[in-house]
């Protein structure tokens, strides 16, 4: 017989798909790794049906586990792409892309990560500064992007190697860092100085500068950037010149973005 809880939710309910859910909440900055027996305790369920979902979970790649630990894999980011857009990311983005754009005289982009790419959401384009066309929905290699490494360097340092581990870093051009250590001193020195500059490294002749964007909660959610013509700005220029306009419009979309938020939480 259904529970009174049960009854209440309706026939349209899949309890199913609320426990897996239950599974994947259940990890946390406090809980990164756990057992069976613990994800059972935190969840409630039994320990056989904790083992399907979590075994399930495996099977899709939202969780890995070494025989004994489970722990959520970046894959569980894909998951909330689809949150960044309903919340209306690329919709707020795009009016101050197009303003920063007029003040600097540059293409600007605002990306989120997905797998191990970054993916664009929203753009505008001055002028076509490399050679394959870019446009939202465009994916490029996060290591080799300056949103990319903005996406990855406020990662937790698990994630950071399960990725240098996974990924295969191509050189695609002379510049590119293939070297995992090299990297991975990359995106410390972002996380440091709270910005990415990538120099030549996904398209020679092409230089990009990209800034965190954060939630509420101060969750780093998307990352925006400029790019400009090696041949016509420095690396000095690029800092000088781009890094406070970016910055300002990094605070307006989060200022926006929290404005939807407090909107949909009073509707």
């Amino acid at each position: 017989m259904p529970t009174e809880e049960e009854t209440a939710r309706g026939a349209h309910f899949v309890q199913s798909l609320e426990r897996g859910l239950t599974v994947i909440r259940a990890f946390s900055a406090e809980r990164r790794s756990m057992t069976l027996s613990e994800v059972a305790r935190e969840t409630g369920l039994t320990r056989a049906a904790a083992r399907r979902f979590l075994l399930t979970l495996v099977d899709l790649g939202y969780v890995r586990t070494d025989g004994r630990l489970f722990s959520l894999t970046p894959r569980v980011l894909d998951l909330g792409y689809a949150y960044v857009a309903s919340a209306g990311l690329p919709e707020v983005a795009q009016p101050h892309l197009e303003d920063l754009s007029a003040r600097v005289h540059e293409s600007a982009s605002v990306s989120v990560l997905e797998g191990d790419d970054v993916l664009y959401v929203a753009r505008v384009a001055t002028s076509r500064i490399m050679a394959v066309s870019i446009s939202v929905g465009t994916r490029f290699p996060a290591s080799a992007t300056s949103m990319g490494r903005v996406l990855l360097a406020w990662r937790d340092d698990r994630d950071i190697d399960a990725y240098l581990e996974r990924v295969e870093l191509r050189p695609l051009t002379r510049f590119t860092i293939t070297d995992p250590a090299e990297l991975r001193a990359e995106l410390e020195r972002v996380r440091e100085q709270g910005y990415a500059i990538v120099d030549q490294e996904l398209e020679e002749g092409l230089r990009s500068l990209a800034a965190p964007v954060r939630d509420g909660s101060g969750r780093v959610i998307a990352a925006a950037n400029v790019s400009a013509q090696a041949n016509r700005s420095s690396i000095e220029d690029v800092r000088r010149d781009l890094l406070p306009a970016l910055v300002e419009t990094t605070a307006c979309i989060e200022a926006d973005l929290a404005s939807v938020a407090r909107r949909d939480a009073g509707a």
